[in-house]
């Protein structure tokens, strides 16, 4: 489809996105690859009368690491993170989880901001950023503001993000442990059904902190506090999978659509969490 007729900018920089945001409010909106948002003004989910292309904007394309924490700004790809050694080695499921969106070609305009900012339940970012405890950096006309991710998602395509604010970093503590992102979709470039995201510590064979999100199961991405301390303290045997498993089957709430009914994900979700617990277990 066509999307309805809109005014296209291109700001050189914040204060010109922040001005513009402020001139046409609710009718405004940012547009950072343009791989979630375009699709929906063609289907005329969204009507933007007024779209605001970052792609002009610098200072939002650089990852940073230092000796605790990872800066990535908003317009960095899913194919910048996945190219990034540095990035690899200091937290390798990033890199995992972007080389499973969607396929080569909306990678490398799809970006983090854009995957993170507009709620959509069905993007992988979101239940990796809670997994990873990441904080999301917002700009706007009253200055900058820090949201925790697991605080950020709402409900479907509402977010903490106020109609003036723009995100532009994420930051995000190194992980530690093992790591694992799995995803199960009907084909490839697809949503998930089930996805996913775990980072566990090895202690001496006993878990020692564990972090569970998973992503398309409910109207957020769900991180489970439940399902992570089902695993701590144990070896992480059947026993305690089979917990953490159970806890978040009693947190997620999918809903019927064309991926399968309410039973099928839940028995998806279940299989996916469990093996996405035993890679993780195995490198950590």
């Amino acid at each position: 489809m066509i999307p309805a007729a809109f005014e296209y900018y291109r700001p050189k920089d914040m204060a010109g996105v922040l001005s513009l945001l402020e001139q046409h409010g609710d009718d405004a909106r940012v547009m950072a690859g343009g791989h979630s948002l375009i699709p929906m003004m063609k289907l005329r989910m969204a009507e933007v009368p007024h779209l605001i292309d970052l792609q002009d904007v610098g200072g939002m394309s650089d990852i940073d690491i230092d000796a605790d924490s990872i800066r990535i700004g908003a317009m960095v790809t899913q194919a910048d993170i996945i190219d990034h050694a540095d990035l690899a080695d200091v937290a390798p499921i990033l890199r995992e989880a972007a080389l499973q969106i969607a396929d080569p070609q909306v990678r490398y305009m799809g970006t983090v901001g854009g995957n993170v900012a507009n709620g959509d339940p069905g993007n992988d970012m979101p239940g990796l950023m809670q997994c990873l405890d990441a904080q999301f950096t917002l700009v706007g006309s009253g200055g900058e503001r820090s949201v925790r991710a697991r605080a950020f998602y709402e409900a479907a395509y509402m977010t903490a993000r106020e109609d003036d604010e723009v995100l532009t970093a994420v930051k995000i503590p190194l992980p530690e442990g093992g790591y694992a992102y799995e995803k199960q979709k009907r084909k490839i470039g697809d949503y998930a059904t089930a996805a996913a995201a775990v980072q566990i510590v090895n202690d001496g064979g006993t878990c020692a902190a564990a972090s569970i999100a998973m992503t398309n199961l409910s109207d957020t991405p769900i991180y489970s506090e439940a399902a992570g301390a089902a695993l701590v303290g144990t070896s992480v045997d059947d026993a305690a999978i089979k917990t953490a498993v159970a806890a978040m089957l009693g947190d997620i709430d999918p809903s019927e659509d064309n991926r399968g009914p309410v039973a099928f994900k839940k028995h998806v979700a279940g299989v996916i969490l469990r093996r996405t617990i035993e890679r993780a277990w195995s490198r950590a």
